[in-house]
């Protein structure tokens, strides 16, 4: 593997320069990719009742406009971050972000339920053939100290776009102009989607893995069955009671996996290009990073949704009153996060322990707070945690990310890229999962707004968990480079 530093190298090095502006320039173009397309996995969740009554979907209708997202962007990361290892990762990232932009056009304009449900998978697959570019474009346009800058600038863009997907979705419906209402919240992405398009040819430069490698349909196919057979399940499983189906579908996905690891391996000791090259998880760095990766992530998308349910359904909050109290993660978020990197300049691997920490103490004073306001209660008492527990999320986001890209060769970039953020979208759906049977079998015990607050109470038991099991998990990242 390549001997750059890792994490806690790199940001021990003298202070960076200035950065150029064309840093700037690329940097902004490609995180509009980012932020739109976590922006709209987060925002459709206060824009549901206003589609219900729209379109008059039922309930089976509405949890597919959630999870036909969830799937197609999950099911096919990993298969897009290696199209542009061979095709150019400009060229895929100017074409998924056009096809974001087309589907956008779609969801909003969407006569029925039927075609919102289709631009919504088309979504998915769009903001997937982006993201692993994006990734795989800073890491190997910028080196050293703002290599680290614009991985933090990554990590940054994605928590403010999750944290404030719920006011700007809030803020955007309340709006209702031109009478578009819930249709805003698709609407939006298009001007943003355009700008950013014009400026691509003048800021990002296009690059491939080196010696052109060969596309291995085989084992993109694999990994998309294999991909599709966890996530489904995670989505749908718990809406239908875990019928045997899903049950079966997870040993499904595992035989799958099996093979797809056999395929890739024999593919590579005959020459070939396998989808992923099953050496990144020799790599302590990779592998270590990528589980913590995976264990941060089931503990965000999870606790946005059980906080909203509480806030909207437990307290008679709207969707804009809802968004607004989320304002107090999202500046505990950006006070840490735009620090990260300095912090890790000094304790390396602990920044990101030290961000679960914080959620610890955060989610703790959270727990207090909902059992002192009871049903009536001041709001307010949450807001403390609430800061807390942002300013942890922040503590976290860059600095994972940094640690599992920092040491990749460019040769398999793509792949890793592809890896991580499907390790993103994995650990969203399988915390959802597991917080949606905790919520909602408590509620079921205890309906009415007093059961909301114990289904909540019980949803922040299993987040703290979450904190405990990062912070052991990042004790196995390595300390230095070359470490294995």
């Amino acid at each position: 593997m390549s001997s750059v530093s890792d994490t806690t190298r790199v940001a021990t090095t003298p202070a960076a320069p200035e950065a150029p502006p064309k840093y700037w320039g690329t940097t902004l173009v490609l995180l509009t990719g980012t932020f739109i397309s976590v922006l709209d996995f987060f925002i459709v969740n206060v824009a549901i009742p206003s589609m219900q009554r729209d379109l008059g979907a039922t309930s089976a209708g509405i949890e597919w406009i959630v999870a036909g997202f969830a799937l197609a962007f999950g099911a096919s990361l990993i298969i897009d971050g290696r199209l542009g290892d061979i095709f150019g990762r400009r060229k895929m990232f100017v074409l998924g972000l056009a096809l974001f932009i087309a589907s956008s056009a779609l969801c909003g304009a969407a006569p029925n339920v039927t075609v919102l449900i289709i631009g919504r998978v088309a979504q998915g697959m769009s903001a997937a053939l982006m993201s692993p570019q994006i990734l795989t474009i800073l890491g190997t346009t910028f080196a050293g100290p703002l290599r680290l800058r614009a991985f933090n600038a990554y990590g940054v863009t994605m928590g403010l776009a999750a944290v404030f997907g719920q006011l700007i979705g809030g803020l955007l419906i309340r709006s209702d102009l031109w009478g578009l209402g819930w249709r805003l919240c698709f609407f939006i992405n298009i001007p943003i989607g355009i700008v950013a398009l014009s400026l691509v040819p003048r800021f990002v430069k296009e690059s491939r893995a080196p010696g052109r490698p060969r596309l291995d349909v085989g084992g993109m196919i694999l990994i998309a069955l294999a991909l599709t057979a966890v996530v489904l399940p995670m989505i749908e499983g718990r809406q239908h009671g875990w019928p045997p189906w899903a049950w079966a579908s997870f040993v499904v996905a595992a035989v799958l996996f099996l093979a797809f690891a056999f395929y890739e391996d024999r593919l590579a000791r005959s020459g070939g290009s396998p989808v992923i090259d099953l050496r990144l998880f020799r790599e302590r760095a990779f592998t270590a990073g990528l589980l913590s990766q995976l264990v941060f992530w089931t503990g965000q998308a999870s606790f946005f949704l059980v906080l909203a349910l509480y806030l909207q359904f437990g307290r008679g909050y709207n969707a804009l009153q809802a968004g607004l109290v989320f304002i107090a993660i999202g500046v505990g978020y950006m006070a840490t996060s735009t620090t990260a990197r300095f912090v890790a300049g000094r304790i390396g691997r602990q920044t990101i322990a030290l961000g679960g920490l914080l959620r610890l103490v955060g989610l703790t004073l959270i727990l207090i707070a909902v059992a002192h306001i009871g049903v009536e209660g001041n709001i307010a008492w949450l807001i403390p945690g609430l800061v807390i527990d942002g300013a942890g999320q922040g503590m976290g986001v860059a600095p994972l990310a940094t640690t599992v890209l920092a040491r990749i060769t460019p040769a398999h970039a793509g792949a890793a890229s592809g890896v991580l953020t499907t390790g993103v979208q994995v650990g969203n759906a399988l915390g959802v999962a597991i917080v949606g049977v905790i919520f909602y079998g408590v509620l079921s015990l205890t309906p009415g707004a007093i059961g909301y607050a114990h289904a909540f109470s019980w949803s922040v038991f299993y987040l703290l968990f979450v904190g405990v099991a990062l912070i052991g998990l990042v004790q196995l990242l390595p300390k230095t480079a070359g470490a294995r």
